[in-house]
């Protein structure tokens, strides 16, 4: 198969090279691009530390193709913070201390942010449906619902 010239906007600048296509998303952002925050976990879909936002939705990189990404806007954390609730829910993961080891924490406050993008004020029901998909191994995610819930109300 013959490699496809794709462009997209990565964090806000544009991006234009060529894959192959059967590369994966998350392959291309870490080993061409040099994006780190997505993980390598399950590669499955299953884990969410592959967590980006394509056109303002969470995906799993890791289930995408990136041909997939041509002509969209794909945001990971490293890109995320200009966006309005990204830096506040990272303030206060840390001053409430919801993350332990940080694997996760990529694809958690993608999920938050989108969910409070389109919630501001997300009921513990909201929240734990939109952190559904991101799995956590340290922290029994009370403390990440906590935190997110405490930024939704601005505290």
């Amino acid at each position: 198969m013959k490699p496809h010239n794709i462009q997209f906007t990565l964090n806000g600048e544009k991006v234009a090279l060529s894959v192959e296509p059967s590369d994966v998303l998350l392959d291309v952002l870490r080993g061409k691009l040099g994006i780190k925050s997505p993980k390598v976990g399950c590669d499955r879909g299953d884990c969410g530390t592959c967590t980006v936002l394509m056109n303002g939705k969470t995906i799993r990189s890791c289930l995408a193709l990136a041909v997939e990404a041509d002509g969209s806007e794909i945001v990971t954390l490293e890109g995320a913070n200009s966006r309005k609730w990204t830096q506040k829910l990272q303030k206060t993961f840390h001053a409430k201390n919801a993350f332990q080891c940080g694997f996760c924490a990529p694809g958690v406050i993608l999920s938050a942010t989108e969910l409070l993008e389109k919630n501001p004020k997300p009921s513990a029901h909201d929240i734990k449906e939109a952190i559904a998909g991101n799995l956590c191994r340290c922290t029994g995610y009370e403390p990440i619902v906590e935190a997110i819930a405490e930024t939704a109300k601005g505290k």
